[in-house]
């Protein structure tokens, strides 16, 4: 959970709870709601949080895609998408190269659009296919 990760890095920096809500900017109480999983923080807070621990949102989040491909596809669909997510174009961002970090998040966030765009589109082409996973 959320808050095992946020006190196992707290504890990595050896900081206490005050401390680590003085250098976010938060009261002790919100912080220790989130390292007892009362509450999450928001996005802007979790990023913050990740930025001052230099790791990932999803290391926190503890997101990790154990195989990006569904049961379903097909190994064509497999090679479609390695080939669209090693394409070695940089990039961009209003011209600006997205670091290799972003790019990861990026990966991520393409990987699970792309596998739920291709079972929509098989859904589309056989309306009465049974292999399609419960969400």
């Amino acid at each position: 959970m959320i808050g095992d990760i946020l006190t196992e890095l707290r504890n990595k920096r050896g900081l206490t709870q005050d401390q680590m809500a003085d250098a976010l900017d938060v009261k002790r109480p919100r912080y220790n709601s989130w390292e007892n999983n009362i509450a999450k923080p928001d996005i802007e807070m979790l990023q913050k949080i990740a930025k001052f621990h230099n790791v990932t949102p999803n290391y926190i989040l503890n997101f990790k895609p154990s195989n990006p491909a569904p049961s379903w596809a097909t190994a064509k669909d497999k090679r479609d998408f390695k080939k669209m997510l090693e394409e070695d174009d940089d990039l961009m961002f209003d011209g600006i190269p997205i670091e290799s970090e972003d790019r990861q998040r990026i990966k991520d966030v393409l990987t699970g659009l792309f596998w739920d765009a291709k079972q929509m589109n098989k859904r589309k082409k056989n309306p009465d296919s049974t292999n399609d996973t419960k969400k």
